[in-house]
């Protein structure tokens, strides 16, 4: 554990003196009075997620994250980031994963922009998140703003999976509206709200492989009920290999930039699609859908 993370903590030591998000926030798009001057900037800050939820799916436990993130990004728009995900309420092995990243934000046109990224993450080996069995992902996105009114968003995830389990793809489709106000509290301040909706589809080694390594693992009491579990995610197991919808997700997102800070908060609620028979998922999230959020603060210089 000390011996994986030490690189990590080491690397991210460096940053906070250069670096902070991988996403570009509403603010930082609309916050850009000319395109063409690009400049070099460094972003640095931390989230709270009051539940570890991916693609829809959450595990048996609810699991808060305290997410200290940074970025830099230079004026050609590559850029460097990193993330730590703590789990507060954990007595040992707080520190449950992190993630390293570069990649390269463009503009085609001044309406159409995109990017592609590299990321590598790192999970401690007790890790009960969902997407703890991937070691990577390759990701690229296009984003068009249709005449400042909506703006349809398309992005594709190549997600290397551990331990000999097959890799996955996802394809993400989105469509927001910006409602942006300035100058509520100061001149120049900002306050902005992004209603979106998007849907994610793609194939499900990743569960597969947290099911079979971690929770069975981890839950089941003797061999023969391990086993037995194995038994019934290997009868799933073309289902999950095969590209299906995974689920819908709708979120408001509000962020307020004043000078340097950024204030943001993330209401999402997620309806997963093609879950696994009760008997496999048994304790895991029932019903419809699951409400989760995510809510931070950050400086950009």
């Amino acid at each position: 554990m000390k011996i994986i993370y030490l690189p990590l903590l080491t690397i991210l030591s460096l940053f906070v003196s250069v670096t902070a998000f991988a996403q570009t926030s509403p603010a930082d798009d609309l916050d850009k009075s000319d395109k063409a001057d690009k400049t070099a900037s460094f972003k640095v800050g931390v989230n709270y997620l009051n539940n570890n939820v991916f693609m829809g799916r959450s595990d048996t436990v609810k699991t808060p994250m305290i997410v200290p993130e940074v970025k830099y990004t230079f004026k050609n728009g590559i850029y460097l980031s990193g993330s730590l995900d703590i789990i507060p309420n954990r007595v040992q092995n707080k520190l449950d994963a992190g993630s390293l990243a570069v990649g390269y934000d463009y503009d085609i046109t001044d309406d159409l922009d995109g990017g592609v990224s590299f990321t590598k993450l790192f999970y401690n080996p007790n890790s009960t998140q969902i997407s703890s069995s991937i070691s990577s992902t390759i990701s690229a996105n296009l984003n068009y703003d249709i005449a400042s009114i909506i703006t349809p968003t398309i992005s594709v995830d190549y997600n290397i999976i551990k331990q000999g389990f097959g890799n996955d793809v996802f394809i993400n489709a989105g469509i927001a509206h910006d409602f942006a106000k300035e100058g509520i509290f100061g001149d120049k301040d900002l306050f902005i709200i992004s209603p979106t909706v998007a849907v994610n589809t793609g194939t499900q080694n990743f569960y597969d492989a947290f099911l079979t390594l971690k929770k069975y693992k981890l839950t089941a009491k003797g061999k023969a009920k391990e086993a037995a579990a194995q038994k019934l995610i290997a009868a799933q197991r073309v289902k999950l290999s095969k590209f299906s919808m995974l689920d819908y997700e709708f979120s408001a997102p509000v962020e307020y930039k004043t000078g340097a800070l950024i204030l943001s908060f993330i209401p999402i609620y997620a309806v997963a699609e093609n879950k696994l028979p009760p008997r496999i998922t048994s304790g895991f999230v029932a019903g419809p859908g699951i409400f989760y959020f995510e809510a931070g603060a950050a400086l950009k210089f």
